[in-house]
């Protein structure tokens, strides 16, 4: 049976793409320079474009979101970048960066929960989108901060990107330090869901892979 032109090659290797992911998050924890932030626009919509890669889609179907990426990417990131662009530019880069992340997380869920067998890149691939949302949340919370005014965190702490990923993570994790709480409605109602969505991920994708891989492999 002749394959599909118009469908793209599916390597399904999520390796590269976690190794990217930790990269950015050791980057952003180590370097608290304010260009940091415009750093992870490129690295997380190349993330994107790593998922897209593998996913399960035709040719012709990427050509949108690629269009998207690359007319996208340089306004965002002039917008992160830029001190011009005010609250509202970096805001809007933010909400650019999670929806992105949120793009890459569906399509890495979606692409493993396709394998016909769970492998080495499965494991790969849900581990890599457990951190997307770690880091989509944090865009998330981020844009929250500079629609309201600067003001996020209960007791007015310092927020920056390395505050909001530490953050996320925590909320994510339901490690709950209570460091750092949110102060209005739109920033609980979104690590409520963050919370959420990382447990159901925990009890449910990854344990059922690292399962099933182990058994794959005993028996």
């Amino acid at each position: 049976m002749a394959s599909d032109p118009e469908v793209a090659p599916i390597p399904g290797r999520y390796g590269a793409l976690l190794i990217l992911l930790v990269i950015s998050y050791l980057m952003s924890a180590f370097i608290t320079a304010t260009w940091i932030g415009a750093v992870q626009v490129v690295l997380f919509t190349a993330a994107m474009l790593l998922a897209l890669r593998s996913a399960a889609i035709s040719r012709r179907a990427l050509r949108l979101p690629l269009f998207v990426a690359i007319v996208g990417l340089p306004v965002m990131f002039f917008l992160s970048f830029s001190r011009a662009a005010g609250d509202v530019g970096t805001g809007i880069a933010d909400v650019w960066t999670g929806l992105v992340l949120l793009a890459a997380a569906v399509m890495i869920v979606h692409r493993v929960l396709t394998f016909g067998a769970v492998t080495l890149q499965s494991i790969y691939g849900a581990f890599s989108a457990y951190l997307v949302l770690g880091f989509m949340f944090a865009a998330f919370f981020a844009a929250i901060y500079h629609f309201s005014g600067d003001k996020f965190f209960a007791t007015g702490e310092a927020a920056n990107t390395q505050t909001f990923q530490y953050f996320s993570f925590t909320t994510l994790t339901t490690l709950g330090y209570g460091d750092y709480t949110a102060k209005y409605s739109s920033g609980q109602a979104t690590a409520v869901l963050e919370a959420l969505t990382g447990q159901i991920f925990l009890a449910t994708l990854v344990a059922r892979l690292v399962a099933a891989y182990r058994s794959e492999r005993q028996g």
